[in-house]
């Protein structure tokens, strides 16, 4: 039976650990810290028990069920006899590269490591292990269980097995995929930031309230949501992360973070998580 490693149980990681589930697979879920896998476990109850309250008619598994195919440990010693190993854990290099200098030796040789990064260079992380042609990129989209395409981002050295093995494990999943290539932010975003960084320089100089630039996207280009509600969910602090990221990266004064962004997450003003951003949750 193919068992699948997850590392790192923020909301990426807790989407990712119950779609798994869903599709029938056993889990292995890894963070480092207790309250974390406890808060994760009934997040995941909660998405379970609720799902079939929104009319779609559809049947879905006992939620008893589909818990009982995940593991919950802070133990990376459980991942020893994975096959897919997807990490999750914060965008922060010495962090990464820590992380898979452990997961490396502790995974079978055949396992193959799946990086669910928005910025980081699947190349560079490929390089702090010995399986460079087993080390993807899976850039899935928030929330995990409702998103249904995926952006894979194929290394240097990633083998064409390994895209071939992790379209199947995608499929089996209900996601579909679109392959790309190495460089950091990717084509999500890559792009994406230049539009939520823009988008608070546009606030920054009072052209716009966030409403009324959020409804320009919305309601001229049909996006589903607009730059500045996109930036409050996945969380101010982490776009900021990104934006460093991609002008370390590429050296290019486009991705130079709005100051007013930086100011923002100074104050603690993190978006949805922190209950008020450009908008308030509370």
């Amino acid at each position: 039976m193919m068992k699948i490693g997850v590392v790192g149980l923020g909301v990426m990681g807790t989407g990712v650990a119950q779609t798994l589930a869903q599709a029938g697979l056993p889990v292995v879920a890894i963070d480092i810290d207790e309250e974390r896998l406890k808060s994760c476990s009934k997040e995941i109850e909660n998405n379970l028990r609720f799902r079939g309250l929104f009319g779609s008619g559809q049947q879905f598994e006992n939620a008893d069920t589909v818990m009982g195919r995940i593991a919950f440990s802070t133990d990376r010693r459980m991942l020893a006899d994975t096959q897919f190993v997807i990490e999750n854990a914060t965008e922060d290099w010495e962090i990464k590269k820590e992380l898979y200098g452990s997961l490396d030796k502790i995974c079978p040789d055949e396992c193959i490591f799946m990086v669910n990064t928005s910025c980081i260079s699947i190349t560079q992380i490929a390089g702090l292990t010995q399986r460079a042609d087993r080390v993807i990129g899976t850039h899935f989209m928030n929330p995990v269980p409702a998103k249904k395409t995926v952006e894979v981002i194929r290394g240097f050295h990633t083998s064409e097995n390994c895209v071939l093995s992790v379209e199947r494990l995608m499929d089996r999943m209900g996601k579909d995929i679109i392959v790309v290539k190495d460089y950091p932010g990717f084509v999500s975003n890559r792009i994406s930031h230049l539009f939520m960084n823009e988008a608070a320089f546009v606030v920054q100089d009072q052209v716009a309230e966030p409403s009324e630039i959020d409804d320009i996207f919305k309601k001229c280009y049909g996006h589903a949501m607009g730059p500045l509600e996109t930036a409050d969910l996945i969380g101010l602090d982490t776009v900021v992360h990104s934006l460093k990221i991609l002008y370390e990266s590429y050296q290019d004064s486009k991705f130079r973070c709005c100051p007013l962004l930086q100011k923002m997450v100074h104050a603690g003003l993190l978006g949805r998580k922190s209950g008020r951003g450009f908008y308030n949750y509370v």
